[in-house]
């Protein structure tokens, strides 16, 4: 008898698929012309990207916590302000993944919940002040304080 749900990595399939989705999305950010942006940021090759990468979803999706173990907490934004992203970069690395996931013919409700996830954190990534539709200035997204 299980007391718990099952987590994310278990429903993903666990390591093996763990690692493969991550060689999904670090492909589809090699081959996409569209998706320059985001790839520039990374270094020539993506070999210590795509270890960094297996690493930290394996903790964040529920599975081992591999990357406290070997680099401690980490710290996601602020590992992240370096490069400037915003709303464009955002978007590219999402794509990279939706198109992942796709690729992975997850079950359709564990792909939503990720989808969902996994935009709140590279939402959260953002650190470039952009216009927003009223030529406001916004790093987040949301109203703009009153003041």
């Amino acid at each position: 008898m299980r007391d718990k749900p099952a987590t994310p990595y278990e429903l993903i399939g666990g390591e093996e698929k763990v690692r493969e989705l991550v060689d999904r999305f670090y492909d589809q950010m090699d081959a996409l012309d569209e998706v320059k942006t985001i790839r520039n940021l990374h270094a020539k090759s993506l070999r210590v990207s795509r270890e960094k990468l297996f690493l930290f979803l394996s903790g964040w999706l529920g599975g081992p916590d591999l990357y406290v173990q070997k680099y401690g907490h980490p710290m996601l934004r602020r590992r992240h302000l370096p490069f400037s992203i915003g709303k464009e970069e955002r978007d590219q690395w999402m794509h990279c993944m939706v198109k992942a996931m796709e690729e992975m013919q997850l079950d359709p409700a564990l792909r939503n919940h990720l989808e969902q996830a996994f935009r709140k954190t590279a939402d959260h990534m953002r650190n470039r002040p952009e216009e927003d539709d009223e030529g406001g200035l916004r790093i987040f997204p949301g109203p703009a304080p009153k003041g």
